[in-house]
C-alpha cells in the first residue's frame, strides 16, 4: 500500500508542475486551449469511433468488413456556405447516360436518398454506443475554476486573494457493476497583499461495488453498455437486410421500365398493321363494305391511342426511377434492353425448396428474424433486471484520500493518509413500487412473447405464400406461352382468311387484340416469376446481392445444406389435366 502510494505521489508531483504554469496564467490559457480543438477534430474523433464500431460489428457477423461512409459530396462543406440556389441549380443539371442494371445499382448506392439516411441510422446507432461506452470509462474529465475575493480589515486595510483550481477525475466501470473514481485536486490562494501563496494538491479514490441488488450484469450501467452493443448488432443486421432489399427493389424497378418499353414495341407493331390493315381495305373500297373500312379504322385508333399511353407511362416510370437512382430529373436516361432478353434465355431458375426447409432456414440465416430472435432474449433479460432490483441493496465502499503537506502542492508524506471501507445496507422496506415494476415486467414479456411468435407465424405465412405464388407465376408463364403461339397462329390464319374475303375485319382485329395481349403477358409472366422467386430468397436470407447478375443465379446453390432432402416438384396443377375445386378443399397433404 505504501509503495502504491509511493509511486502514485510522484506522479502527482509530476503532474502538479507540469500543470502548475498554465493554472497559474487562469482560465484564460485553459479557453485558448480548449478552442485551439476544432470542430474537424471533433468530427474526426466520433468517426473513427462510429466506423470502428461499424467494422467490429460486420467482422464479428459476417467476418469480413464492407466500404462503408456517410459522406456526400456536401459533407466536406460547412452548412452556412450551402446555398438553395446552388441547390436549385444543381437539381437542372443535364446528362446523358445508358445504364446497365449493375450500373443503375451502384448509382443508387451512391446517389439515393433513402439508402443514405439508411446509412446514416446505423452510424447514429453507432454514436450512441460510442456515448455509452464513453460513460462507462475509463473516461479523464478536467476540470478549472478561478475565484476571485476583496476583503477589508478592521483597521480598514483592504486585501485581495484569487483562488485556482484544477481537477482531474478518473472513472471506470467494472463488469461486476462496481465503479472506481479517482479525483485529483490541485488547488493555489494568490494574495494580493504581499502574503506569500498558498497550495495544496489531494488525491482521493473510492469504490463503489455492489454486492447484491445490481451485481454484474443485473447492474443498471453494465446493462445499458450491453443492450447498446446488441442495439449496434441489429443496426448492422437490419442494413444488411436493406442492402439486399433495396438492390432488389432497383432491379425489379429496372426490370419494369424494360417490360413497359417492350408492351411499347408491341403497341407500336400492332398500330403498323392496323394502319396497314386500314389502307389495304380503302384501296379495295369498291369491294369492301363501307362498315368493314371504319372498323378497321377504328381499330387503328384505338392502337394509336393504346401506343401514346404505353409512351406516357414510360416516361413516368422513367422519372420515377431516376428519382429512386436519387439523379436529377432533367438527366437523359436509357436502360439496357439486352438484359430483359438475357432473363428471357436464362428462362425460369428452377426453387428445389418445401416449405418447412424453407422456415428453418430463413430462422437460421435471414437478418431480421435473427434480430426478433435476440430481442426476444433482450425481454427475457429485462424480467432478470427487473427482479433482481427486489433484492436488498448492499454496497461494498472503499475510500482513500493523500493531501500534500503545507505549502507545497507537490510535497507528500506517504505515511499520511487516510482510508477506509465499510458496508451500507438498503432494505427496501416500501415493496408495493418495487413489486408493480416487476410486475408490469412481467406483462410487458407476455406482450414481448405474442408478438415474437406472431413474427414467427407471419415468416411462415411469408413463406408459404411465397412457394404458391411462385408456382402460380410458373404455371401463368407456361400458360402464356402457349397462348401467344396460339395467337400467332391465329393472326396468320385470320389475315389470309380476311385478305382472301371469307373473314370479316372484326375477326382480324380481335386476333390482332389477343396476340398483343399474349405478347405483354409473356413478358409479365416472365418477370412476375422472377420477382417472386428473388424475394422468397430474400425471405429466407438466401438473396446475394453483392454477386454479379444476382438476378440470374440460383441463391439456393450453396446455401442449402449439404444433407437438405430434395423435394419434388411442388405443382399447383399436375400436366394438362386441371382438377375440380374440391381437390384443394378438401386436400390435407
Amino acid at each position: 500500500m505504501a509503495l502504491s502510494l509511493v509511486i502514485l505521489s510522484r506522479f502527482i508531483r509530476k503532474w502538479m508542475q507540469c500543470t502548475l504554469l498554465p493554472v497559474v496564467l487562469g482560465g484564460g490559457v485553459l479557453a485558448l486551449l480548449a478552442a485551439g480543438c476544432s470542430t474537424a477534430s471533433y468530427k474526426r474523433t466520433a468517426d473513427k469511433n462510429a466506423y470502428g464500431n461499424i467494422e467490429r460489428v460486420e467482422q464479428q457477423l459476417f467476418g469480413h468488413t464492407n466500404a462503408f461512409t456517410i459522406d456526400t459530396p456536401y459533407s466536406s462543406r460547412k452548412p452556412a456556405t450551402i446555398f438553395p440556389e446552388e441547390l436549385i441549380e444543381d437539381r437542372l443539371r443535364t446528362n446523358s447516360r445508358t445504364l446497365s442494371l449493375d450500373e443503375a445499382i451502384d448509382v443508387a448506392v451512391n446517389n439515393s436518398r433513402e439508402y443514405q439516411t439508411q446509412k446514416e441510422t446505423l452510424f447514429k446507432t453507432a454514436l450512441t454506443l460510442s456515448d455509452v461506452r464513453n460513460a462507462a470509462g475509463p473516461t479523464v474529465t478536467p476540470i478549472a475554476g478561478a475565484t476571485f475575493e476583496g476583503d477589508r480589515d478592521t483597521d480598514g486595510h483592504e486585501s485581495s486573494s484569487s483562488t485556482v483550481d484544477s481537477r482531474l477525475v478518473f472513472t471506470q466501470l467494472f463488469k461486476t457493476g462496481g465503479r472506481m473514481t479517482v479525483d485529483l485536486l490541485n488547488s493555489i490562494m494568490f494574495y494580493f497583499s504581499g502574503r506569500p501563496e498558498v497550495s495544496f494538491s489531494r488525491i482521493s479514490g473510492s469504490i463503489v461495488q455492489p454486492l447484491w441488488r445490481g451485481f454484474g450484469a443485473n447492474n443498471d450501467e453494465v446493462e445499458a453498455v450491453t443492450q447498446a452493443e446488441r442495439n449496434m448488432v441489429y443496426a448492422v443486421r437490419t442494413f444488411s437486410q436493406f442492402q439486399n432489399s433495396f438492390a432488389l427493389n432497383v432491379a425489379n424497378d429496372y426490370f419494369s421500365i424494360l417490360q413497359q418499353k417492350d408492351t411499347i414495341r408491341s403497341t407500336y407493331t400492332n398500330y403498323l398493321r392496323r394502319v396497314s390493315s386500314t389502307e389495304r381495305l380503302e384501296a379495295r373500297a369498291d369491294r369492301e363494305s363501307l362498315n368493314n373500312v371504319q372498323q378497321a379504322r377504328q381499330a387503328e385508333l384505338s392502337a394509336r391511342n393504346s401506343y401514346v399511353n404505353a409512351v406516357a407511362r414510360y416516361l413516368t416510370s422513367l422519372d420515377d426511377f431516376k428519382i429512386t437512382l436519387g439523379l436529377p430529373i432533367t438527366e437523359k436516361l436509357a436502360l439496357e434492353d439486352s438484359v430483359l432478353a438475357e432473363v428471357g434465355r436464362n428462362g425460369l431458375v428452377p426453387v428445389v425448396l418445401n416449405t418447412t426447409t424453407a422456415y428453418n432456414l430463413a430462422t437460421q440465416k435471414q437478418m431480421l428474424i435473427l434480430n426478433a430472435i435476440d430481442q426476444f432474449e433482450d425481454s427475457k433479460r429485462k424480467v432478470r433486471i427487473a427482479a433482481d432490483k427486489l433484492k436488498p441493496g448492499l454496497n461494498l465502499i472503499a475510500a482513500s484520500s493523500l493531501q500534500s503537506e503545507g505549502t507545497d502542492s507537490t510535497k507528500f508524506d506517504t505515511d499520511k493518509y487516510e482510508a477506509g471501507f465499510g458496508l451500507r445496507l438498503d432494505l427496501p422496506l416500501d415493496r408495493v413500487p418495487l413489486a408493480n415494476r416487476y410486475r408490469a415486467a412481467l406483462i410487458t414479456f407476455q406482450s414481448d412473447l405474442r408478438a415474437f411468435t406472431r413474427r414467427l407465424d407471419d415468416l411462415k405465412n411469408s413463406i408459404d405464400r411465397g412457394m404458391r405464388t411462385l408456382e402460380q407465376r410458373r404455371q401463368n408463364y407456361e400458360t402464356e406461352k402457349a397462348a401467344l403461339v396460339l395467337a400467332s397462329i391465329r393472326v396468320e390464319y385470320t389475315t389470309m382468311s380476311q385478305e382472301a374475303g371469307r373473314l370479316e375485319v372484326r375477326d382480324l382485329n380481335d386476333a390482332l387484340d389477343s396476340y398483343v395481349t399474349s405478347q405483354i403477358a409473356v413478358t409479365a409472366a416472365l418477370l412476375s416469376y422472377q420477382q417472386a422467386r428473388l424475394q422468397l430468397m430474400l425471405d429466407i436470407g438466401a438473396l446475394e446481392t453483392a454477386q454479379p447478375k444476382f438476378w440470374l443465379k440460383d441463391q439456393l446453390v450453396g446455401f442449402l445444406p449439404a444433407d437438405a432432402p430434395i423435394p419434388p416438384a411442388r405443382r399447383m396443377i399436375q400436366g394438362e389435366k386441371v382438377p375440380p375445386p374440391d381437390y384443394f378443399f378438401d386436400n390435407l397433404q
